[in-house]
């Protein structure tokens, strides 16, 4: 017999999942088990703060930002305390726990370690999500749109700062940090603004474009799919050129002087 927690933890399983496929991506040189899994619990972790800086930004943007229901509220919502809050959060965490470890040799890794942590933030929230709902019905809807969507767009999200924060630190090259962060708080503010103009759209009786403005959450996830794969197949690459450089410089012999 079902149970309202049992199915709520059950959100979990998306999240583990997509771990797995992150880390099959990295195959040839995985990173070892116990950082990954930090950076998972560290990422789980950081929606306390999450959660503790959207309350205060909110309530300090009353006075001067229109309520949720409006479209200048809803767009604060997405872009400033939503996706802006949220991506700085789970890359911070990341970022104070691998960044200067020795295990962060490579490009992929920023990838890896950045994806987990969003992973790991995904888990809790979709856990979250899942409580919040009063019937079996509604928990089933949630848990395959998030499994479909959320979740791994926490993992992309976060997976393409930790991308370009790793090709500024080994190539210096890109945009790093700031660059990748303002472009997963563009993917995911707009995400979340096509779900949050659904309220004003439909106090105006605009419904038609409220259902249309649906389509851009899967269209965002896709592109975002295919953006992160690039990022991961270039990093590869990259690493793959320098493993060989570097087994090439340890076979090569002593020079005669």
């Amino acid at each position: 017999m079902y149970t309202h927690l049992q199915v709520a933890l059950s959100g979990a399983i998306p999240a583990l999942i997509a771990m797995w496929f992150v880390d099959r991506l990295d195959a040839k040189r995985p990173e070892p088990r116990s950082t990954r899994r930090l950076v998972v619990f560290v990422g789980m972790l950081s929606v306390i703060p999450a959660l503790i800086g959207e309350l205060v930004l909110s309530s300090a943007a009353a006075g001067w930002v229109e309520p949720p229901m409006t479209y200048q509220g809803s767009s604060f919502q997405a872009f400033i305390v939503a996706a802006g809050i949220e991506e700085a959060c789970k890359i911070g965490m990341v970022y104070w726990v691998v960044w200067r470890r020795p295990e962060f040799d490579e490009r992929m890794d920023g990838i890896v370690y950045a994806s987990r942590g969003g992973l790991g933030f995904a888990l809790v929230e979709n856990v979250m999500y899942l409580l919040k709902q009063q019937s079996l019905e509604g928990q089933l809807v949630v848990w395959v749109e998030r499994a479909l969507l959320a979740v791994p767009g926490h993992a992309m999200w976060t997976g393409m700062i930790g991308a370009m924060a790793a090709r500024r630190r080994f190539d210096g090259t890109g945009l790093g940090l700031l660059g990748g962060y303002l472009l997963a708080v563009a993917f995911h503010g707009g995400y979340d603004v096509s779900v949050f103009l659904q309220q004003p759209l439909h106090l105006e009786g605009r419904d038609a474009l409220g259902h249309a403005l649906l389509v851009v959450p899967v269209a965002l996830t896709v592109l975002a799919f295919f953006v992160v794969r690039s990022m991961a197949r270039t990093a590869l690459r990259l690493d793959d050129a320098e493993a060989v450089r570097s087994a090439a410089r340890s076979v090569m012999p002593p020079m005669l002087g």
